[in-house]
């Protein structure tokens, strides 16, 4: 299933080194497939309020940029002006990321496996297809089919 997460809209995938977005996909891949295995539906809609909680990669970089930010403020009075340029190139990057929808912190945060709203988010349709919340996904077949199947479904959400 190599195709299941392709937008040449995406500007983060496009920044983002393939094989981080190999192993983001592989880590979603892996979960869907898992959860096509169970048989308990409420399994599913446990993990699914689990992702409704998942911070999405704008959320780390907002917060981390902020948080060094604050630092380099209230260290600043303290100590050397280094402390006002670390917040200075923080508030900028920031600013990078707002304006541009990627930068340097953001492939920090994706090289942890920080992920998308859009990646969660074709998660969360790939699990509510499985758990039968669409019609679009065949009973019969195995997990491994019925995965895939949910994959493809998410991808058009």
């Amino acid at each position: 299933m190599d195709s299941w997460n392709q937008n040449s809209s995406d500007s983060v995938r496009a920044h983002t080194p393939d094989g981080v977005n190999r192993r983001i996909d592989a880590q979603v891949e892996r979960c869907v497939r898992h959860m096509a295995e169970q048989t308990d539906r409420q399994v599913i809609s446990q993990y699914l309020d689990h992702l409704e909680r998942a911070w999405d990669l704008n959320r780390v970089v907002t917060v981390a940029a902020s948080a060094v930010s604050l630092l380099g403020v209230a260290l600043a009075p303290r100590s050397n002006n280094g402390w006002k340029v670390l917040g200075g190139v923080a508030a900028g990057l920031l600013l990078q990321q707002g304006l541009f929808g990627f930068g340097p912190l953001a492939t920090i945060a994706r090289a942890f496996g920080a992920r998308t709203r859009r990646e969660i988010d074709l998660e969360k349709f790939a699990l509510k297809a499985l758990r039968g919340d669409f019609e679009r996904i065949p009973r019969e077949g195995g997990p491994l089919a019925r995965a895939n199947a949910a994959l493809v479904a998410a991808q058009c959400c």
